[in-house]
């Protein structure tokens, strides 16, 4: 009994990290990349990108829990998240900002004791260049192009990048160039014309980066767990909020934040009494 409650416990807890990388993947300002590296899944993700049949072969009761969850998150929680962001922006962000940071000391130690190397520039160059090229995205691409089968193979390609470069916020990119409402339309309509270009945009972007990355990650495992930190902590560094309409709105924001940060520490201690996947 105590097994088989463990087994669907395990299942729940990647069914739900599936549901949130999902819905990160869509949102504006959250980068579904970010929430991979936060949940301890960015590896074995990239690992699938490469070899999809053989990783869900090897690795099913990892696998199917989290591309369920994608799913789920991608068409169904987005829109419970979507009605959050509109009764309160910064308690929704807040929750997102106190979920990656969770994650950020347990990433600190798999890098100190993944090898010898005790040089961390390669992770404040990262940190400063990542936050000054968000910082730009951010501030610089507001546009309004029109929308057509180029422009979403453009949407699919930057998504793809999104998962490939923890931080980077497709949907945040597209909205500043004004091509978020009509593929979220698009996709919301199940119109293939929107879809269609939008699936090959990511494929082929997904299937050309995660092979560079996943050859990096396997033999220069230290430079880049922490080049991929300072991705992770540029991220939060844009995302969380500042500004407050009162008192009242920063107690929500911290309490959200400390509730993020919580359910994440405790995924990273539940995952980590787990034996491993073989």
């Amino acid at each position: 009994m105590q097994p088989t409650k463990k087994k669907y416990l395990t299942f729940l807890l990647y069914f739900l990290q599936g549901m949130l990388i999902g819905t990160g993947a869509i949102l504006p300002g959250i980068s579904g990349g970010v929430l991979c590296v936060a949940f301890g899944l960015y590896e074995p993700i990239m690992e699938f990108f490469v070899h999809p049949f053989q990783s869900l072969r090897k690795n099913s009761r990892l696998f199917l829990p989290i591309l369920l969850g994608g799913a789920a998150g991608f068409v169904l929680l987005a829109k419970v998240v979507e009605a959050f962001l509109s009764v309160s922006t910064v308690a929704a962000i807040a929750l997102f900002s106190g979920l990656i940071c969770g994650t950020v000391p347990e990433l600190i130690k798999k890098s100190v004791t993944s090898g010898p190397d005790k040089k961390w520039t390669g992770f404040v160059i990262t940190l400063i260049a990542s936050f000054t090229l968000f910082h730009l995205l951010d501030s610089g691409m507001q546009g309004n192009l029109q929308a057509n089968f180029g422009w979403y193979l453009f949407c699919g390609a930057v998504w793809g990048l999104s998962m490939v470069i923890p931080g980077l916020s497709s949907s945040s990119i597209l909205l500043f160039m004004g091509l978020y409402q009509p593929m979220a339309e698009g996709i919301g309509n199940l119109d293939f014309k929107v879809i269609l270009p939008l699936l090959i945009g990511f494929i082929i972007t997904i299937l050309i980066t995660s092979r560079l990355v996943n050859k990096l990650l396997k033999h220069h495992y230290t430079a880049m767990s922490r080049i991929i930190l300072g991705f992770v902590l540029s991220s939060v560094l844009m995302i969380t909020p500042t500004s407050f309409s009162g008192t009242l709105e920063f107690i929500l924001g911290v309490v959200c934040f400390a509730g993020g940060f919580l359910v994440s520490r405790w995924m990273d201690l539940y995952k980590a009494k787990q034996p491993q996947e073989s």
